[in-house]
């Protein structure tokens, strides 16, 4: 029987708060392919799991006043915001490489509905957002963030406050990570674009009577996709590896 079941009330929905932050902004649980009312439940369920583990953390920190609970209501939504942002901002630069390199093989097919949004994207954007994703997913990337959720209450003990300037070096720090990895993704298609561009426009000034743009339009599609065919595999084998390094600040 439960001793104090406001108290558990209280500190179940204080877990609730960092780990809801967390999934309201994670990839994958946030989709919106999946209907509120399950990514509400799952937070739920992970919270009671949570409890459990940090109870002697999180009960002795619920017993103050009201307007303390209420603060402590708006930190933890931030804290787990927080550790959501930093997976999610490395999964949306996925789509943007995804983006960049369908710029520069001339694949600009009128953008179609989002697989794991609800914005518009092009077919190839997401194609790569999607299979990245998925590779995460294999790998447990989840289990990670779920790790991270239990040490963040060392890090960032309940009830300690926020600290905005650290988590914007976090996520500035993220940012610049996922840049260069994206980077490296899409490097080969930059050169690709570059190089065939600049052969194409050679051609033209020797031969002006030509339309070169839509003769040479299909080739660069094809020697584009011809390109992502061989290097998929090594693009998602760096973007899986590259997960830890940012999440994780290495």
């Amino acid at each position: 029987m439960i001793e104090d079941p406001q108290g558990t009330v209280l500190a179940l929905f204080a877990a609730f708060c960092r780990v809801g932050g967390c999934f309201m902004l994670l990839p994958g649980f946030a989709s919106a392919r999946i209907a509120m009312q399950v990514r509400l439940f799952l937070a739920v369920a992970v919270s009671m799991a949570v409890l459990p583990l940090m109870w002697d953390t999180i009960y002795p920190r619920v017993s103050g006043p009201a307007t303390g609970y209420v603060l402590l209501i708006v930190l933890e939504t931030l804290t787990g915001a927080t550790i959501g942002l930093i997976a999610r901002f490395y999964v949306l630069g996925l789509q943007f490489a995804g983006t960049g390199l369908t710029m520069m093989i001339g694949f600009n097919a009128p953008p179609t509905q989002d697989v794991l949004e609800d914005a518009a994207a092009n077919q190839l954007t997401n194609l790569l957002s999607f299979c990245g994703l998925m590779v995460l997913f294999l790998f447990d990337f989840h289990h990670i963030v779920m790790r991270a959720l239990i040490d963040s209450y060392t890090v960032m003990p309940l009830g300690a406050g926020f600290n905005p300037q650290s988590a914007l070096i976090t996520l500035t720090d993220t940012l610049a990570q996922t840049f260069m990895i994206m980077l490296r993704l899409a490097s080969p298609f930059i050169l690709y674009g570059l190089v065939f561009n600049i052969a194409i426009g050679l051609i033209n000034k020797l031969a002006t009577q030509i339309p070169i743009y839509f003769i040479s339009l299909p080739f660069i599609i094809f020697g584009g996709l011809f390109l992502m065919y061989f290097g998929i595999s090594s693009m998602l084998e760096i973007f899986a590896n590259g997960f830890l390094i940012v999440f994780r600040g290495e």
